[in-house]
């Protein structure tokens, strides 16, 4: 009878920590884009041939997978140092060409506001994205969640242990 006790609270135990426990996601944009000018560009496959590039308009300063926000000319999709051009008869309030690494250009079309440039203006293009609260939320749970098991444990052994009368 006291080990099914000892096995059931380690069963409760492990299945809580599976569940519950949290684990960093790989949390992925939901689509390709590139940011120039604080507007958001989303890429598309359809390619601009070279005889309709216009001008240079800028490029990549900060490349990153992770879901945050950024400042300056940021990409989800093109390293830093891809360079961003305007096209012929086509207002960059509508779309851009973005050469690839092999020197193709691809449109890019104007989706809206970058939804962080008005938070991010007194930032520097080379400063670090701002430290999220739910970093601390996250040692938190992981602090309860060890704490758990430590608990289980000792209400097991304190029922094991023999009454005395």
């Amino acid at each position: 009878m006291k080990g099914n006790s000892l096995r059931r609270a380690l069963l409760v135990s492990i299945v809580f920590l599976t569940v519950f426990l949290p684990h960093k996601s790989s949390a992925e944009w939901a689509y390709s884009f590139v940011v120039w000018d604080r507007y958001v560009y989303v890429l598309s496959d359809e390619k601009v041939e070279l005889d309709q590039i216009d001008n240079e308009i800028g490029a990549v300063t900060l490349y990153s997978t992770d879901e945050g926000t950024y400042s300056g000319n940021f990409s989800n999709w093109y390293p830093s140092g891809t360079k961003y051009f305007s096209i012929k008869d086509i207002s960059t309030d509508e779309a851009i060409a973005i050469e690839d690494s092999k020197g193709h250009y691809y449109k890019a079309n104007r989706e809206g506001e970058y939804a962080s440039s008005a938070s991010t203006d007194s930032l520097s293009e080379d400063s670090s994205p701002p430290v999220e609260s739910s970093n601390v939320n996250f040692t938190l749970v992981i602090f309860l969640l060890a704490l758990f098991p430590i608990i289980a444990l000792g209400s097991y052994l304190i029922a094991r242990r023999p009454h005395e009368r």
